[in-house]
Formats: C-alpha cells, structure tokens, sequence
C-alpha cells in the first residue's frame, strides 16, 4: 500500500464519531513503534512531523521511511507536515511525498490566513493532498513557534464558516482551548465552542495539543467533531525519559539497538492508548 491522503479517512471518521490520531515522530524509531501500534490494533494512522524534524531528518529520508511502513503495512497511513508557515517548504513536502500539509497563519489577520491557504489548496487540490489550517492561537510551544497564554485566542464559529468557504480547505483546527506541551492544570476546553463550530462547517475538526488532555475529555472533543487528534509532546518525552531510565540502569550499554528495544515498546504502548482513547481501533 502506498502512502494516502488523510482526507477520506478523516471524512469518514467525523461521520462515524471517531478519531484518527496523528503522531508526531522525530527518529526511525518513534516511527516503527505507531505504525507496529496501529497495525496491531488495525487503526487509521497518520503520521507527523515538525517543521524542526524536517530540517533535522531531512524530507527525503522521512518521506522514504513513511512510504516504506506504508507498504508493508495493511493499514492506511497518511503523512503530515505539521505547523508550518514557509509556502516554499509546504511546495517542496508535497513534492516529495506528503500527503497532508498543514499552513499555519494563525498568527496574521483573517485576510491574509484566507489568502495563504488559498494559495496551498489551490496546488495540494491537484495533488490530492489534504490541508489543514488553524483559526485563533492554539497557546503553548510547538516547535519554534511559541504562543504565551495571554497571547491565546479561541476561535470564532462564524469566522470558521466563512474561512472554510473561502478556503475551501480539507480540514481545520480551531482554537479551542488547549494548549501545544503538557498542561500545568486541567485544560479549559470550551466544548461548547466545538459545537457551534461543527454544526457551522463539514470538514472534519482538529485537536492540537493532545498530550496529557484526560481521556474523557478527549473523546467528548471527539464526539463533537473532531475528527484527527494531535499527540506529540507526550509521545517524545516518553521516548525519551526511557532512554535516560535505561542509561541509569546500564551506563555502559553501548548498543543503540538495545537501548531503542524499550523506547519503541513504551511509544508503541502509548499509541495504542491513544488510539484506543480516540475510538479509531479496528477502523482501518
């Protein structure tokens, strides 16, 4: 099987009520462990990465990985640029291989987010690549970009309505009240919020910052609407804090393929977790 688009799966998904989780990895190794996680619980996979992980990895070698799980797996895998603000990287990902971009300009007035994600749809259409953009400031820190909480904005549904239809956009992730890292306290997500937002717009919603979000919460966000679930920041600093427990247990392993065993088996039982949390096991 080849790499797919996430929009049909993401269509699917909002109408049958639940979501797809889309990780955020960063080695070969993060990588392996959720797509092994969703072929062992037959899930919908979508896989992701930073504009940081692309810089660092390079988009040839992630495009290659992902294309090469995507066709020894029996489950349909999508591949997603996350956050992103540089038209010319989003081109080059597409190019490459992608199959879902995200064009990130949350940040400008509504005008010019309109006009950007215009200029990306207008290509990924053609492509069949899925886009997604956020309307409002998701706050905390993804990446380099990094919105302080009195900086965070939740999203208007009118202006949800109006960006899609405008746009034309595959899918959007609209602020509403959670935040990119893990959470100090409880997480204020304005359900009700989602609600008026999915009873305005078709496409399926996105849930950015889903580390650490408590489960009942998640899948009441799911119920509502949305329809692709962010994992990230719990997903890396679980890799690595069992890298660091296995170093002071066995400080003279030199051995990268022994230390990466327990790291790929604690991603692997988090992604299962996540997966089951989001109702997406047995969907593929």
């Amino acid at each position: 099987m080849s790499l797919v688009s996430s929009t049909p799966l993401l269509l699917e998904a909002r109408k049958q009520g639940y979501g797809i989780v889309a990780f955020n990895v960063h080695t070969l190794e993060m990588l392996q462990a959720v797509v092994d996680a969703a072929e062992e619980s037959r899930s919908p996979l979508i896989l992701q990465t930073t504009v940081g992980t692309v810089k660092h990895l390079g988009i040839d070698y992630i495009v290659g990985a992902a294309q090469a799980a995507a066709k020894q797996a029996s489950i349909p895998i999508a591949l997603h640029l996350d956050h992103c603000q540089d038209f010319n990287l989003i081109m080059k990902c597409m190019k490459a291989g992608y199959t879902s971009v995200m064009i990130d300009q949350s940040m400008h007035p509504f005008e010019t987010n309109v006009e950007m994600t215009q200029k990306v749809v207008e290509v990924a259409r053609a492509l069949q690549v899925n886009v997604e953009a956020e309307l409002g400031k998701v706050g905390g820190v993804e990446d380099d970009i990094d919105v302080a909480d009195h900086m965070a904005t939740l999203a208007d549904p009118d202006e949800c309505q109006r960006f899609v239809e405008l746009t034309g956009v595959s899918t959007l992730a609209p602020a509403i009240g959670t935040a990119h890292g893990i959470y100090k306290g409880e997480p204020k997500i304005d359900f009700k919020r989602i609600a008026e937002i999915a009873g305005k717009v078709d496409v399926p919603l996105v849930l950015h910052g889903g580390s650490g979000i408590p489960a009942e919460q998640v899948k009441q966000c799911v119920a509502l609407g949305m329809a692709k679930v962010n994992v990230a920041t719990e997903l890396k600093n679980a890799f690595t804090l069992s890298l660091q427990q296995f170093f002071k247990e066995k400080p003279s392993e030199l051995d990268p393929r022994a230390y990466m065993v327990e790291a790929k088996r604690v991603v692997r039982q988090i992604a299962i977790e996540k997966m089951t949390m989001s109702g997406c096991i047995n969907k593929a």
